[in-house]
């Protein structure tokens, strides 16, 4: 692992997340709180879930634990959290692309939201990050679905491969 391509990796994983964005902002504000009792009970909670999860991550890498994860209730909307997720993104870019190859092998100590103690080597947690992204970006498209919504365009890491190639 090196750390061009965790940078590749956290390219892939906005490009996606741009995608499932773009088409959750064809839902109306019900569909978008609908409980569908998945998971994560809507369209929203679990974005908020996702963006919380990478928020948490991100702030572990800074020397900070926090105790609780971010809720819906501080996301009404789309708008709240696209503008809250766009504002991560550029920390979560500006922190990874100034790291090189030995710091992506450094071992992060912290406490997970219980409070239990914790480690790992950062591009361990940069990896999780991308495929917990996935795994609820998948998760999404099956609710838009349910809800009658057009799913986000392709995804697929192969799909972002073959547009980067174009451009």
């Amino acid at each position: 692992m090196d750390a061009s391509y965790l940078r590749l990796l956290i390219d892939y994983h906005y490009w996606a997340r741009h995608r499932l964005l773009d088409a959750v902002t064809e839902l109306t504000p019900q569909q978008y709180t609908h409980d569908l009792g998945s998971s994560f009970k809507s369209v929203r909670d679990t974005l908020v879930h996702l963006f919380s999860a990478e928020w948490a991550w991100h702030q572990r890498w800074l020397g900070t634990s926090p105790a609780k994860m971010r809720t819906p209730d501080e996301f009404p909307d789309l708008e709240s959290l696209h503008k809250a997720w766009h504002e991560q993104e550029e920390q979560v870019r500006r922190f990874i692309n100034a790291l090189d190859d030995a710091d992506i092998q450094r071992v992060y100590e912290f406490k997970m939201i219980s409070g239990t103690p914790s480690s790992a080597v950062l591009w361990h947690m940069v990896t999780h990050l991308v495929n917990h992204g996935s795994y609820h970006r998948g998760q999404v498209t099956t609710m838009l679905r349910q809800l009658g919504a057009a799913p986000a365009k392709p995804m697929d890491m192969i799909a972002y491969y073959r547009e980067s190639a174009r451009n």
